[in-house]
């Protein structure tokens, strides 16, 4: 029996969290989302829910790594040789998360070679582990801080790249899996290394819902999808339907979206002073912002989506190598707020992405693969 989700839609009181998962569906340069909260503030059941939301995509049939129809350059060899002289055979699917399990081993998660076929006939074949099954979809830890440290290197180093590279006993194969890295966490059960909590690109706290008007309302509609889950979730349908308008909207404005130059010198500024460790931070905000705008459907990335994404970004960093705790939401707006009067008063060019003709590369320019397919 499938699993029936709590409508994404029917969510009260998460604001912030749903604004955190849509900017991570549009941006997909955006590595990861990292929900912090104690037990039953549902952290599982936003993320299940984001079924409801998220565009379906089409897969090759019978193909152990969802590859995409329509970019035939980034199939695996066994699409490649399946289809080589003839148009793919696909079908539409779901996005639903793929859960990694905390008694996931490294084989379950990369993946390993069919022993029995290598007994039987010699022949080295690829068993597909969940990095391959998360392919295009969304790949979901939950208590992400109970995991194994070595698999969740691996999981960011795949996310970082967007391909898994196994090799085994003389074999080795390399495919495509990118996805939309999710994790939940409870802190009261233990925190994650700085060198993990800095591959999640922006991070949420999930916090009690205080309202009395609203935590009635969560209790109206719990009661309510309990008593009849299909009926309450047509309810919810065309405000799902909205959403997922949204996201393809924001999706197909997110190039266009411009930022004055001051604000990427505010960033450089912000960061710098407050010790942030490394360049992840900056292009992390700058990023965020902008797909904030882009949800919003503004042309212009303002001072509020800046100071957002400052708060998405840095809220689970920590600072000066480790020596510091990360910045709290009421620091980052004191520092933004001190200089909106002068921004105000300044005219500021949009921000044109260029190389500087006096920066020298030394050892030749560099031209790395792009991440995603």
């Amino acid at each position: 029996m499938s699993r029936i989700n709590y409508p994404f839609s029917a969510i009260v009181g998460q604001e912030e969290l749903i604004l955190g998962c849509l900017i991570c569906i549009v941006n997909r340069s955006i590595d990861g989302i990292l929900i912090k909260g104690v037990k039953g503030s549902g952290k599982s059941t936003v993320v299940y829910s984001l079924e409801d939301i998220l565009p379906e995509i089409d897969i090759n049939n019978n193909c152990n790594f969802n590859c995409n129809p329509t970019h035939r350059e980034n199939w695996c060899t066994e699409c490649k040789n399946r289809f080589s002289n003839q148009d793919a055979e696909f079908s539409s699917h779901k996005v639903k998360p793929v859960v990694i399990p905390l008694t996931t081993s490294e084989e379950m998660l990369v993946g390993s070679i069919d022993v029995e076929k290598l007994l039987k006939s010699g022949e080295k074949s690829f068993v597909p582990g969940i990095l391959a099954k998360a392919h295009r979809k969304v790949l979901y830890i939950d208590e992400v801080n109970l995991l194994p440290d070595f698999l969740t290197d691996s999981i960011l180093d795949v996310d970082a790249t967007g391909y898994n590279t196994v090799e085994r006993e003389g074999f080795s194969i390399t495919h495509n899996s990118d996805f939309i890295l999710i994790g939940t966490m409870n802190p009261e059960e233990g925190d994650l290394r700085p060198q993990i909590l800095d591959r999640f690109s922006i991070s949420v706290d999930v916090q009690p819902v205080k309202d009395a008007t609203l935590r009635k309302e969560i209790i109206n509609r719990n009661i309510l999808f309990k008593k009849d889950k299909i009926a309450f979730r047509k309810h919810f349908e065309s405000k799902n339907k909205a959403l997922m308008n949204t996201i393809e909207l924001a999706c197909s404005k997110l190039t266009d979206i411009k930022m004055q130059e001051m604000f990427y010198d505010l960033v450089v500024e912000f960061c710098s002073e407050k010790n942030i460790d490394g360049h992840r931070a900056d292009i992390a905000i700058i990023e965020t912002a902008k797909t904030h705008a882009a949800i919003e459907q503004n042309d212009m990335v303002e001072l509020r989506h800046l100071v957002q994404a400052a708060k998405f970004v840095l809220g689970h960093r920590t600072r000066k190598g480790g020596l510091e705790k990360p910045l709290s939401r009421a620091e980052i707006t004191q520092w933004f707020a001190v200089r909106e009067k002068k921004i105000k008063s300044v005219s500021s060019e949009v921000y044109s992405a260029s190389i500087s003709e006096d920066i020298s590369i030394s050892e030749g320019e560099l031209i790395l693969p792009p991440k995603k397919y």
